[in-house]
C-alpha cells in the first residue's frame, strides 16, 4: 500500500464514521406540538419576541397561560394568565 492508497482509505473510513454519526444523531425538539384532553389543552407555537411559548388552556375554568424559556435565568417563566375570552373581545 503506498502513500497515496493509505490516506484515501483513510479519508473513506473517516467519511462513512461521519455519515453513520449523522444517521444516527436524536432528532431536534420542535414546537409543532398540540395536546388535548377533557381539562387542558396544550400547544406550542412561536411567541412575538422571539422564541417558543407553551400555551396552556384550562377548559374548566377558562384561564389561559403562556409559558416561554428565559435564557438568563434558565428556566420556564409564566408571562401571562387570563381569561380565555379576553381574546376575542373587541378593541374599543
Amino acid at each position: 500500500m503506498d502513500r497515496k492508497t493509505l490516506s484515501i482509505s483513510i479519508l473513506s473510513i473517516t467519511a462513512a464514521l461521519l455519515l453513520a454519526a449523522h444517521w444516527f444523531t436524536p432528532q431536534s425538539a420542535k414546537a409543532s406540538e398540540a395536546v388535548k384532553d377533557r381539562d387542558y389543552q396544550i400547544v406550542t407555537a412561536r411567541v412575538q419576541s422571539g422564541g417558543d411559548g407553551l400555551y396552556i388552556l384550562d377548559n374548566r375554568t377558562g384561564q389561559v397561560a403562556v409559558f416561554t424559556y428565559d435564557p438568563a435565568a434558565r428556566a420556564v417563566r409564566a408571562r401571562q394568565v387570563r381569561p380565555m375570552t379576553d381574546a376575542f373581545q373587541m378593541p374599543r
